[in-house]
C-alpha cells in the first residue's frame, strides 16, 4: 500500500513540474522540452544513485519550477508540504545574484547542504554534463562549455562523500572532459 501512495506522489510531482515547464524548452539545437531535464534528474537518482527516498524524488522533480517559473515557495508547501518545498529552496538558485554571484555562491554552498539536497545537486549536474559531452546549447562554445565542466567540478566537490555511485559516475565525466577532480 505505502509504495502505490509513493507512485502517486512521484506522478502527482511529474505532473506539476510538466504543467509547470510545459513552454520551455532546453538551449540545444534539438530544443528538447525542459521536462526532460528533472526527469532526467529523478532517473539518475533512483536508477544510478539507488536512491528510493520519496522527497528526494519529489525534490528533483521539482528542483526547477521556483527556480525557472512562476512557481512559490507557498505554492509547493500548499500542495507538497513544507519538508520537499525545503529541500526545492535548497538547491533553487537567487535569481536576484548575478550570474557569477549565483555560480560562486553553489561553490561555496554545496558543502553546507543537507544530505538530501546533496544527492538532488549532485544528480542534477551529472544530468547537465552528460547533456553538455551530447550537444552544445546554442551560442555556446568550446571554452564555455569546459568551462561549465571545470565549474561542475568546484561544486561536486562539496558534495564529495554523499553518493559514491554518483560521484564516480560524474568523475568518469570530468575524466572525459579531461577536468581534474
Amino acid at each position: 500500500m505505502a509504495e502505490s501512495l509513493h507512485v502517486a506522489e512521484v506522478i502527482r510531482c511529474a505532473d506539476f513540474a510538466a504543467i509547470k515547464h510545459k513552454d520551455q524548452r532546453r538551449k540545444d539545437p534539438e530544443k528538447t522540452p525542459y521536462i526532460n531535464h528533472p526527469i532526467g534528474v529523478a532517473h539518475i537518482l533512483t536508477h544510478e544513485g539507488g536512491i528510493t527516498d520519496l522527497q528526494v524524488i519529489q525534490a528533483a522533480l521539482l528542483h526547477d519550477t521556483v527556480e525557472d517559473t512562476e512557481t512559490t515557495y507557498e505554492e509547493l508547501v500548499d500542495v507538497f508540504g513544507k519538508e520537499v518545498a525545503d529541500l526545492v529552496m535548497e538547491v533553487t538558485d537567487d535569481k536576484n545574484l548575478s550570474k557569477q554571484e549565483r555560480k560562486q555562491f553553489q561553490i561555496e554552498h554545496a558543502p553546507h547542504t543537507s544530505h538530501k539536497a546533496k544527492l538532488v545537486k549532485l544528480a542534477d549536474k551529472l544530468y547537465n554534463l552528460r547533456d553538455l559531452s551530447r550537444t552544445t546549447p546554442e551560442n555556446w562554445t568550446a571554452e564555455r562549455v569546459q568551462e561549465y565542466f571545470v565549474w561542475s567540478s568546484k561544486c561536486v566537490a562539496g558534495l564529495r562523500g554523499t553518493n559514491m555511485k554518483l560521484e564516480d559516475a560524474l568523475d568518469a565525466v570530468f575524466k572525459q572532459k579531461g577536468v581534474k577532480v
